[in-house]
């Protein structure tokens, strides 16, 4: 029986009978790693699940690709080099950890000429990215700065033009910094919205729009065609992938706006958390047991979608972040050799805020047909200043929803209003929100990604499959042939 196999078989008791039969199942299923509390005691996971997913792990070899990983090997099989997002934060290959400190003081220089005023007074930084490139910043600063931020800081990814007007309405232009980020520096969606700012920049008397702008970038000659000052391109290496890049010069709004030392805190608590990822056993290894699970529950219980719920209004854009960490990662079709997989790969990563989502979405989940593993993510200081009652409501609602989820309630005489129950949660519970155990929780979710892939036997660092509708749509404004749905589409918009 291969390890596969016998994690197939399994075939766990409901939650509250786990609890019943093992005493020490939450001391087993609960983790304190980098300032936060992992608790897996309301999934599945068994002592039989758990040895089933080492036996698995072994079989993979997943200590010597994580090995491999933190070595700057090739890991990235398909586009033959490594993934070296590690490094940024001290932890890799000596050269590459040397390469990422000379980066990281190139960019603390020019923070400081900026705080400096060689710019002029900047008050406002427009940071133009898309996917990696904007959802990392963004997710960091609305965090970590809603009060402390030094400088107002607007995120534009979509090509819709009012998501750019907006920031236009609401900076200055003669204090306004523009940031252009993009890895190739050839996303169309990037430049074209770069090239509009640079128009609003001219448009309001900058006489040197090109002089505001900041390029952060894997492809710095490109940026240097493009008009950018080779002193105000920050590149980061070709080996750091996009939706693992916040910790490279893609942080530069970050750092500008919550100061160098909140950023270098933010490394710190990523490094402290991969070096447990290394050196733990697998059965107190927090990404490793929270890949167990949700291996468990993609190929046991055929769970299609993995819900995650942030009970703090800081973290409200997590759940978009790890929607793109987790399914650009892992949403493939072929193992790493290229052959079918045969069996699911990523679920569908969804979530929202709590308690909004409660009285939305939560009906599903404790009722509905679907089986959804939930996550809920909080942190026990309060991040307002309000009377306590607040904070301690949000709190006990994270909890009580998970307990709800796993008890159920039975209600024979009127069906309607009966809960099943043996619903599973697992939760993620930080100490505080700071740059530290931010940057700690954001590794942890790296780390489980790859795990994960280890174990499917799959690449979490290519991304192809956003390529095709990215040439297609390239086409269709070059005239191309496509089917009389979107021709006929196509007509009706444009004429």
């Amino acid at each position: 029986m291969t390890a596969w196999d016998a994690i197939t078989a399994l075939a766990p008791d409901r939650l509250e009978a786990l609890f019943a039969a093992d005493p020490d199942r939450l001391r087993r299923l609960t983790l304190d790693v980098a300032g936060i509390h992992f608790d897996w005691s309301k999934t599945h996971l068994t002592a039989d699940a758990l040895a089933a997913f080492e036996a698995l792990a072994k079989e993979r070899d997943l200590a010597a690709k994580r090995e491999a990983l933190f070595a700057g090997a090739a890991v990235n099989a398909t586009e033959g080099r490594a993934a070296e997002h590690s490094a940024e934060r001290g932890e890799g290959a000596p050269e590459a950890v040397a390469r990422a400190a000379q980066l990281h003081a190139r960019m603390r220089a020019l923070i400081d000429a900026i705080e400096a005023e060689a710019f002029g007074p900047i008050r406002h930084v427009l940071h133009i990215g898309i996917g990696g490139s904007a959802l990392g910043p963004q997710l960091l600063i609305d965090a970590l700065g809603r009060e402390e931020a030094r400088y107002e800081v607007a995120v534009v990814s979509n090509i819709d033009g009012l998501a750019l007007e907006e920031a236009f309405r609401r900076f200055d232009p003669s204090a306004t910094l523009i940031v252009v980020a993009s890895k190739t520096f050839t996303t169309t969606e990037t430049l074209l919205n770069a090239e509009s700012a640079l128009a609003w920049l001219s448009e309001g008397g900058v006489a040197d729009p090109y002089g505001r702008v900041v390029a952060l970038t894997a492809a710095p000659e490109r940026a240097v065609a493009w008009g950018v000052d080779d002193t105000r391109v920050l590149p980061f290496a070709e080996s750091v992938g996009g939706r693992y890049s916040l910790w490279s010069s893609i942080g530069f709004p970050a750092a500008l706006a919550l100061g160098w030392d909140a950023f270098e805190a933010m490394l710190d608590g990523a490094g402290e958390m991969d070096r447990h990822f290394r050196l733990a056993a697998l059965h107190e290894n927090a990404p490793a047991l929270a890949a167990f699970a949700d291996l468990f529950y993609a190929q046991v219980e055929l769970a299609e979608t993995r819900a995650v719920f942030a009970y703090d209004e800081r973290l409200r854009l997590l759940p978009p972040y790890l929607q793109q960490l987790e399914m650009e990662s892992n949403g493939k079709g072929v193992t790493i050799e290229g052959a079918p997989i045969g069996r699911p790969t990523a679920p569908i990563t969804w979530g929202g805020v709590g308690t909004d989502a409660q009285h939305a979405v939560f009906q599903l989940l404790h009722q509905g047909t679907h089986l959804v593993p939930v996550e809920f993510v909080a942190v026990i200081e309060p991040g307002d200043t309000l009377a306590e009652a607040h904070h301690r409501q949000l709190l006990l609602n994270a909890f009580a929803q998970g307990a709800a989820l796993m008890q159920g309630r039975a209600n024979p005489d009127d069906p309607a209003r009966a809960y099943p129950g043996d619903r599973p949660s697992s939760t993620v519970l930080l100490e505080t929100l700071d740059p530290r155990t931010l940057g700690a929780l954001i590794a942890f979710y790296e780390a489980r990604t790859f795990v994960n892939a280890v174990l499917l036997g799959i690449n979490p660092f290519d991304q192809f499959g956003v390529e095709l509708g990215k040439e297609m749509a390239k086409a269709a404004g070059q005239g191309g042939d496509f089917d009389p749905s979107t021709t006929d589409l196509i007509a009706r918009a444009f004429g």
